[in-house]
């Protein structure tokens, strides 16, 4: 478990719920607590979790989306109660990001091999690709987040925010009672804020596999269409496509979740008859504008993924056709030496017969007439085609 308490300026480590409750009750300027717990924390005594934490949120989160937050199969979704918002998110896992350095590595050095330039292993760590959801509970002063352990996305971003937030502001940049900005982060103000950074380092990391996916598909591309190695890793390719087709499925849930909790937004937005209202409504537009940057983000996540298996589709598609050009080709030697042979066959055919008397057989020049009957032969049949222009260079 871990407490971050947040206030006007600055970003506050609890040890206890105790006293992320005491945090917020008794800090004036105390915004919000980010309760952070690992999936092991909550499946063993699910209600005694909730009961815990209620204390803190001040409402129980729902049976149902307690399910969801440890179901490591679910899907990334939005649901909404009067108390609270929840968000499933997928993310890649720590192990698939290691993998693929790994195979990076691998290919870095099978690249410096001429005899693996081509080698039909290329692509597995595209099998590899995995996630894992993150479940968040947003209530009004209370962010609640529910993921397995370990996870370097959300460690990166609260160590971040320690160092860059956790020390008091100096007295320069207190001047003029406006937000803070220390070292270029700016604390979060409440908890659809601090998730939407979440969300996005989160979405980061998916942007940050089209490098190596990239260099990956370019690999296969070049072992479909080389006419040096045959190509026969097709179960490899088949998995390669899975995979990207399983990556442009979880960009589409992301989409979907993250529009169903922006329409949300928007439909419960504050009034801005009054001023309070107002203050309400341009913090909601900032959310919004958060929203629409990382909705922007998964949408090149789901285009390089078409773009990939698209890819993987022309490149095999020209490499059938590269097969049937190479085929055509040989094809067109052998009715070539065919063509030619023919004549010569039947004529060899003729002069062989057992008859007692035939042209040529008696004659002591008789062999060098079919020799050159032979070679008149090839060489009419090749000024017709010249002629013609049957056959190209």
């Amino acid at each position: 478990m871990q407490l971050l308490g947040f206030s006007a300026n600055q970003v506050h480590p609890l040890d206890t719920l105790d006293a992320a409750r005491d945090f917020l009750s008794g800090n004036a300027a105390a915004r919000f607590v980010w309760a952070d717990f690992g999936t092991e924390e909550v499946t063993p005594a699910p209600s005694v979790w909730r009961d815990s934490l209620m204390a803190l949120t001040g409402a129980p989160i729902l049976d149902l989306h307690l399910a969801d937050a440890t179901n490591p199969a679910h899907p990334s979704f939005f649901d909404t109660t009067h108390a609270y918002d929840m968000v499933i998110f997928r993310k890649l896992t720590f192990e698939t990001s290691r993998q693929f350095a790994e195979a990076e590595a691998r290919q870095s050095v099978a690249q410096r091999k001429a005899s693996r330039k081509y080698a039909p292993g290329f692509l597995p760590a595209l099998a590899r690709i995995d996630t894992q959801p993150v479940a968040f509970f947003v209530f009004d002063n209370v962010l609640v987040t529910v993921r397995p352990s370990p996870s370097r996305t959300i460690e990166q971003v609260r160590q971040r925010l320690l160092e860059s937030c956790g020390a008091p502001r100096p007295a320069s940049a207190r001047a003029g009672g406006t937000a803070a900005l220390v070292h270029g982060v700016r604390p979060p103000t409440r908890p659809e804020d601090l998730m939407l950074r979440l969300l996005n380092a989160m979405v980061d990391r998916y942007l940050d596999l089209r490098a190596p996916l990239t260099r990956q598909l370019d690999r296969w591309q070049r072992a479909l269409l080389s006419s040096r190695h045959s190509f026969s890793s097709w179960e490899g390719l088949l998995d390669a496509r899975i995979q990207l087709r399983r990556l442009e499925h979880l960009s589409e849930e992301q989409r979907d979740a993250l529009q169903e909790f922006r329409d949300s937004l928007l439909d419960n937005r504050y009034s801005a008859e009054d001023a309070e209202g107002m203050q309400e409504a341009s913090r909601d537009e900032v959310l919004l504008v958060r929203i629409n940057d990382l909705m922007e983000h998964i949408l090149r996540v789901l285009a390089h993924a078409r773009r990939l298996e698209d890819s993987i589709e022309s490149a095999v598609q020209i490499h059938f056709s590269a097969v049937a050009h190479r085929t055509n080709r040989t094809m067109r030697a052998l009715t070539v030496i065919t063509a030619v042979f023919m004549p010569l066959t039947l004529i060899t055919g003729i002069f062989g017969m057992n008859f007692a008397r035939m042209p040529w057989l008696q004659e002591p020049e008789g062999f060098w007439w079919s020799i050159g009957l032979m070679g008149a032969v090839v060489a009419v049949i090749g000024g017709v085609w010249g002629l013609g222009r049957w056959l190209d260079r």
